[in-house]
């Protein structure tokens, strides 16, 4: 080993304090990145590492990659499709690609996909781990876990390797030149001594209305964690519920107090504001019920089981979580496990008991779990929906703010540096409990819809680690976390890591810090990655580059000036999802006017602005709009 890299692999901070590792008696492996965590947005941040040449190391501590969209998670949270771009959307057209071809174009499966957002478990997990084989670069590894991470004395300083936890016991330490942290937890971040914060901010922190509640100066409260199960109706597939290890039937009895009461009627409810016709066989549209079934179906009669927002028994457990997001590896066990005796342990309760009224045992065995999912694990995920653990402090916190409408725009304000979008809202499932189980209410719960919005690249971005990125556990408080903990959103940004850390490793760049943004967002365009939000240019059309390159420099901005508070509202498909955002279009066939012309060109670099002359580009009626992007698109690239 090199005498040098020796010394300095030695010499380590570790956790902010300076640690001595045990010497290595070889070089540890060494890759030009290192990803840890399986989640989509780490499969993403891999495979745009490694479609631009670079080697990479994936590290997941669980048996299979995926996060929760393969352990449950099927139906996730977006607003609108065309929000939708990059792997994300790579994702889920093979998603969709696999039910056409098993099934056929017109097939219940493939229309219940819904353009391949809602996938089976066991085919998102496939379709994944499709798209890391076809990448050679990319090396996984499962049932790895973190034990520590290695970092130069000086600051601001630099990952040098960190310390993985085979399955039998075994370590093994890995080097990168530049390291991802897509973790839900934000562990790798944690231990190279990242700033980072736990909890809630108060209403001055940040000028955030809906931080309004938040006792001064802030708590440690965290969102609500919970399963999402996968289950099914098919009777030859589905399997009821196993007694959970810690179970008490004591626990349980007050709820049938609530079904005596008619407080709860039904198990199993459809929430009501879905707006689908819902089929009987799915159960009871209603919210005094416990398990939400998730509307539409799956596809091959599945649902995906979510907590019941406001309702009056959860199975969210927010009270419990607090302590999770700092735990050890043994104390997040036991978490875990207390969430699967409740949960599991209320289902096989309310299917078994002989006090349990007779339509209620009816109802609670109407679904159940499938043979074909997570066969290795009970049926079961693997994973807990951890919904918020760590946030780092960046270089750019993301807050309601970043989501807020400016005074004469229909399109939130622009931000340069954008490297993703989102389009849901601040959406929080409770953060504490007042009362029991059985007898209370969850607080701290809010949900606020929001148009269009962009994420700032300093959203990833630490600020004093030379070589790390965190597209996951991000810069933010914890009402902007609530804007962007969506895993789409997290794809995106997890895109972006990936060829951002292909960027910082390119020539005398050096550090995340000193990336060349308007550099990755032109390589996230020509990978149909968007930035900005455009309702009439789809990700595989040949103009989403050049519209996406005109809409960083502001062009899409003022093309509908706001009436006051009158904002452009979404229009419902179902339950969460809607139409496209209005009057957020390019309108490429709409012909340029004069004063459109004349702002677009103050808009250009110089270089560009330079050449487009040349062009003699006019508004004379027939040039178009896309006329004029296609064209300055094309010198731009020169």
């Amino acid at each position: 080993m090199n005498r040098r890299f020796f010394l300095t692999l030695q010499t380590v901070l570790l956790m902010g304090t300076y640690s001595v590792l045990p010497a290595q008696t070889q070089q540890p492996a060494r890759y030009d990145v290192l990803v840890y965590g399986g989640t989509p947005a780490g499969l993403a941040a891999a495979c745009a590492a490694a479609d631009e040449g670079r080697s990479v190391v994936l590290v997941e501590p669980f048996s299979f990659v995926g996060g929760l969209v393969t352990n449950g998670l099927s139906h996730t949270d977006f607003r609108s499709l065309e929000c939708h771009s990059g792997f994300w959307w790579d994702f889920t057209q093979r998603v969709y690609a696999h039910y056409v071809k098993e099934y056929g174009k017109d097939s219940e499966q493939a229309k219940l996909s819904f353009h391949g957002q809602f996938g089976e478990p066991k085919v998102n997990q496939q379709v994944f781990e499709t798209m890391l084989a076809e990448r050679k670069g990319v090396t996984v590894l499962t049932r790895h876990s973190l034990v520590n991470v290695a970092s130069t004395r000086s600051m601001p300083s630099r990952i040098i390797s960190a310390v993985f936890r085979k399955e039998g016991g075994a370590q093994v330490t890995l080097a990168a030149g530049m390291f991802i942290d897509a973790s839900y937890e934000g562990d790798l971040m944690a231990k190279a001594g990242v700033e980072y914060t736990v909890g809630r901010e108060d209403e001055a922190k940040y000028g955030e209305s809906l931080a309004k509640n938040v006792p001064a100066g802030g708590d440690k409260q965290v969102q609500g964690y919970n399963f999402r199960w996968c289950m099914t109706l098919d009777p030859a597939n589905k399997l009821p519920a196993t007694k959970p290890e810690g179970y008490k039937r004591e626990d349980f009895l007050p709820v049938l107090d609530l079904y005596k009461n008619k407080k709860l009627t039904h198990v199993f409810g459809v929430a009501i504001t879905t707006g689908l016709e819902v089929p009987d066989s799915m159960g009871a549209k209603t919210s005094k019920a416990i398990y939400k079934v998730q509307p539409p179906f799956l596809p091959n009669d599945k649902t995906d089981i979510n907590d019941m927002s406001h309702g009056l028994v959860r199975l969210s457990m927010p009270d419990i979580n607090d302590g999770y997001p700092d735990a050890s590896d043994e104390e997040r066990s036991k978490i875990v496990q207390q969430h699967l005796t409740y949960a599991l342990g209320l289902l096989y309760f309310l299917q078994n008991d002989p006090d349990v009224p007779a339509d209620v045992r009816e109802d609670a065995h109407r679904w159940g779990f499938p043979k074909d999912e997570f066969a290795n694990h009970n049926h079961l995920p693997e994973q807990l929906y951890v919904r918020e653990a760590r946030r780092m402090v960046g270089t750019h916190i993301f807050t309601q703010n970043d989501t807020a409408f400016g005074p004469d725009d229909v399109r939130i304000p622009l931000k340069e540096d954008s490297i993703a979008i989102g389009d849901y809202s601040h959406n929080c499932h409770g953060t504490g409990r007042e009362g029991t189980r059985f007898n209370g209410k969850h607080t701290g719960e809010f949900y606020q819809r929001a148009a269009p919005y962009q994420v700032p690249y300093g959203t990833l971005v630490p600020l004093r680690v030379t070589n790390l990125l965190v597209p996951v556990a991000a810069s933010s408080s914890h009402v902007g976390f609530c804007a962007l903990r969506l895993e789409p959103i997290w794809t995106q940004m997890g895109h972006a890591a990936g060829f951002a850390a292909h960027l910082a490793l390119k020539g005398d760049v050096g550090s995340v810090q000193k990336v060349d943004v308007k550099a990755l967002q032109r390589l996230l365009h020509t990978h149909g990655a968007a930035t900005i939000y455009v309702n009439d240019v789809p990700q595989n059309s040949p103009d989403y580059a050049a519209v996406q390159w005109m809409g960083m420099l502001g062009g899409l901005h003022g093309f509908h000036k706001s009436e006051g508070e009158n904002k452009p509202l979404w229009q419902s498909l179902f339950g969460q999802y809607a139409k496209a955002y209005p009057l957020h279009e390019a309108g490429l066939d709409t012909p340029v006017d004069e004063a459109l012309l004349g702002r677009w060109t103050a808009l250009l670099p110089e270089s560009v602005r330079s050449k487009a002359g040349s062009l003699a580009l006019k508004a004379d009626g027939k040039t178009s709009r896309g006329d004029v992007i296609r064209a300055w698109y094309k010198l731009s690239a020169e």
